[in-house]
């Protein structure tokens, strides 16, 4: 009972860290938390029609969490070499998919924030069962920790809940999967600071195949020589800098066992 009674203390106790109020932000604090200039974000709105955010009685904009979400998506898609002038047709062309996602993403968001650690743990062992392990990543797991991310008034310590079970959840899971993994391979998170991304990096590549170890931090500068009996997979989660590129090159050039993980969300 005393467990029982500590486990309900502590949900209780994350429960009241939840803002449960929507809140706005203002185009000027859209483009701080972006990195996107307001005159960007207004001609997405009115030249492209990609953008329609609510709007005060003084006619000023706020933004919502599904607004920075699509913020995100337009900005994706940008760095990816599509146009602007085409982003909203594809958008509107994986609207019906997206929705179904979407529903997804948001059920999997309300049993989170319940805080109950084994109803989570078996909603994603259930999810496990219907999907693909990249397919689980890639539109569920990625989308809901990107809007907990950026969802405003939402404590990090939710977020925290659901990047710890994860990694639970990608550790057991390739170690269920090692049983029938072949060659093996080290992955090392470069210059990152999202280790659950990295987990969840490692349990993909465990499904397509690899016999996957990684290294608990994260580091600068890699050193693969280090390492010269194993393929290394580097990760940084982003495009590469230009020092990036030029050791990549670098160690391709000295003989070095090492590609780059190529998924960047």
């Amino acid at each position: 009972m005393y467990k029982y009674a500590v486990l309900t203390s502590m949900a209780l106790a994350l429960l009241a860290l939840i803002e449960e109020e929507m809140v706005y932000l203002t185009i000027g604090e859209v483009a701080e938390k972006c990195g996107i200039h307001p005159v960007t974000l207004r001609a997405w709105q009115r030249r492209y029609g990609l953008l329609s955010p609510k709007r005060t009685e003084g006619g000023h904009r706020q933004f919502d969490e599904h607004d920075l979400s699509r913020i995100e998506e337009i900005k994706r898609l940008i760095d990816s070499g599509i146009a602007v002038s085409r982003v909203r047709e594809l958008i509107d062309d994986r609207n019906d998919m997206l929705d179904d996602w979407q529903l997804r993403q948001e059920a999997l968001k309300k049993v989170v924030l319940e805080i109950k650690p084994a109803k989570l743990s078996e909603a994603l062992i259930s999810l496990r069962r219907e999907f693909s392990m990249e397919t689980l990543i890639d539109n569920i797991f990625i989308p809901l920790r990107k809007r907990l991310r950026t969802q405003p008034g939402l404590n990090r310590h939710i977020c925290s809940y659901l990047d710890g079970t994860l990694v639970h959840f990608a550790a057991r899971s390739i170690s269920d999967a090692r049983k029938k993994a072949g060659k093996e391979a080290l992955l090392i998170g470069w210059g990152i600071d999202d280790m659950t991304g990295l987990w969840l990096e490692a349990c993909r590549l465990t499904y397509q195949g690899w016999n996957i170890f990684m290294l608990k931090d994260s580091f600068e500068h890699p050193r693969p020589e280090l390492f010269p009996e194993q393929h290394i997979f580097l990760w940084t989660g982003k495009k590469l800098s230009f020092q990036q590129q030029q050791q990549y090159a670098q160690w391709l050039e000295q003989g070095y066992s090492v590609s780059l993980h190529p998924v960047m969300h």
